[in-house]
């Protein structure tokens, strides 16, 4: 009884409103992922996205939240894990959450027994939860729903931190996607092989160990000097998305 009561003030706490990353947030990350794939993960996405690229489609899960049909989505953008426990040790949203629909949308796609329409479904939705999943506050700790409730100013508008991290340390670079994603930079061969033996947990796990730095707001007017503490992480977070990414689908489509 216990358990249920805490996953009940869990999953209240926690649910979101904003999108992770943004739009040029998570474009940036398709389009990183788009320069490391092999080309027989190439040819098979190109065969189900036709025109439409890694980057353009980044965004589609946020799209669907304005279709009725995908409310059963909603819960699987985020994960609640306490600081100082593990995914295992946590109470589990019985709706999802990001962990366990990345792991199981990459493992039915491994199996090559998932119908064409399901395959194209499953791969917008992987190239949006990656993406979520390195956002600091999609991997969620407290009461405050994933930084929601918590209150801020981002050069002087009323906001809230959780949108800040979403679009606002991004967009107020004024940068293109293509633009960010260039910014971002290469790993280095030993950081490519050592981001991409990741699991989807320890993905997870790497946004918990950020949460000081996130948190670290003072009296909430943020503006130059919060986002040149942590820009460098943001890029961090979105670099590594887009290489894991696309090592995603190089180990799916061998």
């Amino acid at each position: 009884m216990k358990n249920k009561i805490i996953l009940s003030v869990l999953l209240f706490s926690i649910t979101l409103t904003s999108f992770g990353w943004g739009v040029t947030g998570h474009r940036a990350i398709g389009w990183v992922a788009e320069q490391h794939l092999t080309p027989k993960a190439k040819k098979k996405l190109k065969e189900l996205l036709g025109q439409q690229s890694l980057a353009i489609v980044g965004t589609w899960m946020d799209e669907i939240r304005s279709d009725s049909t995908y409310n059963h989505t909603a819960d699987w953008h985020w994960v609640t894990i306490e600081t100082g426990k593990t995914y295992e040790e946590s109470p589990k949203n019985p709706n999802g959450d990001v962990i366990m629909t990345l792991e199981r949308l990459i493992a039915s796609l491994k199996t090559g027994k998932v119908s064409r329409k399901d395959q194209i479904e499953y791969v917008k939705m992987i190239v949006h939860l990656v993406g979520d999943i390195h956002q600091p506050l999609h991997v969620g700790c407290c009461d405050d729903r994933g930084g929601n409730n918590v209150k801020v100013k981002w050069f002087r508008n009323d906001t809230n931190l959780h949108s800040v991290w979403d679009s606002g340390l991004i967009d107020d670079t004024k940068l293109s996607y293509t633009e960010v994603g260039l910014a971002l930079g290469e790993p280095s061969k030993d950081e490519l092989k050592k981001w991409q033996r990741a699991t989807v947990r320890e993905w997870a796990s790497e946004s918990m160990l950020y949460r000081k730095q996130v948190y670290a707001i003072g009296d909430g007017n943020l503006s130059f000097k919060y986002s040149y503490k942590n820009m460098d992480l943001v890029k961090q977070r979105l670099l590594q998305a887009g290489i894991r990414l696309a090592g995603v689908f190089n180990q799916i489509y061998k």
